[in-house]
């Protein structure tokens, strides 16, 4: 299977090379391929925080890319560099608050900078690193593609119709996809029937993202709204619903894309599965629950306006953009060291302790 996933991969969203940060801006997508490059820290903060990257793993992955401009730069500058690149791990922590992946990113770019021995070249060893979490989360993805298909096999062998929220796939990560490699191994499988993909409101990750990428693979799916997936549940046949994560608490409660939580509870009075597909990086063991998530919330004009043209009524907003969904609402969670069902502190505690499948 893995072979099998390394021939299918169409899409790919980040780049380092010729010592610059190049990234497929997500926010002009279906209808353009643009790719930029970065060549500070601050401006891959920006390009977080203005989504020109998103997904928690891919966040991740650019901030340490952007710790290693930000090191070039300030050991340049001379002087105390590593007093200065502090404000690098500022600025990017800054840029988003939700996704834990950014901050354990930043904090393995911060325990490579502590271990630095005199004779050691510091730029050299922060880009080997960047480089070992790039690769380190596509490795995973495959390795979590393959467990979830597997779980999709067990519980029901025939091909099936998924549902899925936001985007998950290779724009939102090193490459493959969390929940979007699970569907994507399935479907090579010959599991899936159908996808349903949520719209996702307010930046349409589902319409521009999701289906995007499914198209360019031939894998059969249909867009509805956000609001159409109970009624979907109740006439489709629909099996499944596969998530992502953006952020995993000590009890397993999970933090996603807002309209998340009400897809797990619409899942479980109608008898759908709901699997959540995220690394173990993603798992915040200092967090008790979801009460303890910082939650995003951001501009109301992503609400007001479309295209940059309002459409609604002179209102306020309310614009959170991710929910906390239960850990009682979760039938599975698929990480690279395992698979955890109904996950509770116990289970996520002695999952921790393992190391990777692969």
């Amino acid at each position: 299977m893995r072979e099998q996933l390394l021939a299918a991969e169409k899409v790919k969203a980040i780049e380092w090379r010729d010592g610059a940060l190049h990234l497929l801006d997500q926010r002009v997508l279906p209808f353009e391929e643009k790719w930029s490059s970065y060549h500070t820290a601050a401006d891959v903060a920006d390009a977080i925080r203005a989504m020109v990257v998103r997904g928690a793993p891919a966040i991740g992955i650019a901030a340490a890319f952007g710790l290693v401009l930000g090191a070039r730069a300030r050991l340049l500058e001379g002087g105390d560099w590593r007093a200065a690149l502090e404000q690098d791990f500022t600025r990017l922590a800054d840029s988003r608050p939700t996704a834990v992946n950014l901050f354990w990113a930043l904090n393995r770019m911060r325990e490579r900078l502590d271990k630095l021995k005199p004779e050691d070249d510091p730029l050299a060893l922060l880009e080997i690193e960047a480089i070992g979490i790039y690769d380190s989360d596509r490795e995973a993805n495959l390795t979590m593609a393959q467990l979830g298909a597997e779980l999709i096999r067990k519980q029901q062998g025939n091909p099936q119709n998924l549902l899925t929220h936001c985007n998950t796939g290779a724009l939102a990560t090193g490459g493959f996809g969390t929940a979007l490699g699970v569907i994507r191994a399935a479907y090579l499988e010959g599991l899936v029937e159908r996808v349903y993909a949520d719209e996702t409101r307010p930046w349409l990750q589902g319409s521009r993202l999701t289906a995007w990428e499914l198209l360019n693979e031939g894998i059969p799916v249909s867009l509805n709204a956000d609001s159409a997936a109970a009624h979907l549940m109740k006439t489709r046949g629909i099996t499944w619903v596969i998530v992502g994560a953006d952020r995993i608490t000590a009890n397993g409660d999970v933090a996603n894309k807002i309209g998340t939580y009400q897809l797990a509870v619409n899942a479980m009075h109608h008898g759908v599965r709901f699997m959540v597909v995220a690394p173990s990086s993603t798992i915040d063991m200092e967090l008790e629950s979801g009460d303890d998530i910082p939650i995003e919330e951001r501009d109301g004009c992503e609400l007001l306006e479309v295209g940059g043209h309002r459409v609604a009524a002179e209102v306020d907003a309310v614009n959170p953009v991710f929910d906390v969904t239960p850990a009682d609402l979760i039938d599975f969670l698929v990480t690279e060291k395992g698979v955890v069902e109904r996950p509770d502190k116990a289970k996520l505690t002695q999952l921790m302790c393992r190391k990777r499948l692969h």
